[in-house]
């Protein structure tokens, strides 16, 4: 019992009652003026030229997210204020609800066109239904006292008979049962006809797909930036600690600090994408400045020797770019699970093809933080730029080497 009523505790439900009255309210003011059966169908006419009309779509739309729904369309603001897993959520499940745009091709234009006929019909029904059930009821009581009904009512009583009371109910009855089952066949037909085409389902399912990769580029990021920063602060303490010498001390809170303050840099620029979608990402370090990082790990203790072949200006920048960050995260790995190690680094840029290779002796014994989260980082922005990575033991070294296409 308490399923059937719930419902109607519901202010959707009204509000999709409220939505089928409105469509027959212009037909009705014709009737007032003439009532004719041709008025229909010039309303039908006339609604299936409006909608043709691109913007017609966006202000069905509106009305039918508002209404029907009980909530605003894709591409408003109705997810202010959730969490991100919630707006995801709320998002996603809009993509495939009502939506609030214009029309943009012919088949577009046809749905709403269908769209305001079905409504003008099922809005004439229900309209009708809504007047003449509760004046069926009103006569079925009448008769049952003897008494004569008006005229107007939906099923002619010509009898009297005291048991019509009993039978009062049921219109009514079938009038909830209306106003439920109709607001439920409106608000299906308004998915089907005003929810998104397969072109937009297409467009935001790679706008997601795009937002995606952006949390996780993000997240690449901060793991890299964060991560070599924190490493060589670790790795400069523990040898000040050990030297006890006040110079090497001294030049290791140098490269603490420089690190740091790089480090900061770097978090401000994540965090300026994060707040600003629109901030290009050519503001991220190249292989242009891979000096810092190398003065980074030597200040470290790590003997680096690197040669660079080819300009490294003409490398695009999100290659150059990509590649930064692998270099980064390749001293990183160093310092932290080999130490002060001699590092051999290799840039190579010919044939279209971006070549970073850095190689350091394997050593045992040396025990380092981390899931392996570093080396699955540098494959993932190998694989997105069409390039390869191999990582793991070669010839006594551990190699990171590193192909990426320039084109």
């Amino acid at each position: 019992m308490v399923r059937i009523l719930r419902p109607f505790t519901r202010a959707v439900t009204y509000t999709r009652w409220l939505h089928l009255f409105m469509a027959i309210v212009w037909p009705a003011m014709w009737l007032f003026i003439e009532d004719a059966w041709w008025i229909w169908f010039l309303s039908a006419g006339l609604l299936g030229l409006a909608g043709l009309v691109p913007a017609m779509r966006t202000v069905e739309g509106l009305q039918a997210g508002l209404l029907l729904t009980g909530h605003r369309q894709a591409g408003t603001s109705a997810s202010a204020g959730l969490s991100d897993r919630d707006r995801d959520r709320d998002r996603d499940s809009r993509y495939s609800e009502i939506v609030a745009v214009s029309s943009v091709t012919w088949g577009d234009r046809g749905r709403t066109v269908l769209w305001l006929e079905a409504r003008l019909v099922l809005g004439g029904l229900v309209s009708m239904l809504t007047v003449q059930l509760p004046i069926t009821t009103l006569a079925l009581v009448t008769t049952a006292f003897g008494d004569t009904p008006g005229d107007g009512t939906l099923l002619r009583i010509e009898s009297h008979h005291w048991w019509h009371a009993l039978l009062a109910p049921l219109p009514l009855i079938l009038l909830a049962a209306v106003v439920v089952g109709s607001g439920e066949l409106i608000t299906r037909l308004a998915l089907r006809l005003l929810g998104p085409s397969p072109t937009e389902r297409l467009a935001a399912l790679e706008e997601h797909t795009e937002q995606l990769l952006e949390r996780n580029r993000i997240a690449r990021e901060l793991h890299d930036s964060i991560g070599h920063a924190l490493t060589v602060a670790v790795v400069q303490a523990g040898a000040a600690r050990a030297a006890g010498d006040p110079a090497f001390t001294e030049r290791a809170l140098d490269a603490i600090e420089e690190t740091g303050r790089a480090a900061l840099e770097d978090l401000e620029r994540v965090l300026g994408v994060l707040r600003e979608s629109g901030r290009p990402a050519s503001s991220r370090p190249a292989l242009t400045e891979a000096d810092r990082l190398l003065e980074s790990a030597r200040s470290s203790g790590a003997k680096v020797d690197m040669a660079v072949t080819g300009p490294l200006d003409g490398v695009p920048g999100p290659v150059s770019r990509e590649g930064y960050r692998i270099l980064q995260e390749s001293l990183t790995n160093v310092l932290r699970h080999a130490g002060a190690v001699p590092v051999r680094v290799r840039i190579g840029v010919a044939d279209d093809t971006l070549a970073l290779e850095v190689r350091n002796p394997l050593t045992a014994g040396i025990p380092g933080p981390g899931r392996g989260s570093g080396l699955r980082g540098i494959r993932e922005r190998a694989a997105l730029l069409g390039g390869r990575a191999r990582t793991g033991p070669d010839e006594g070294d551990w190699q990171v080497h590193v192909e990426l296409p320039l084109r």
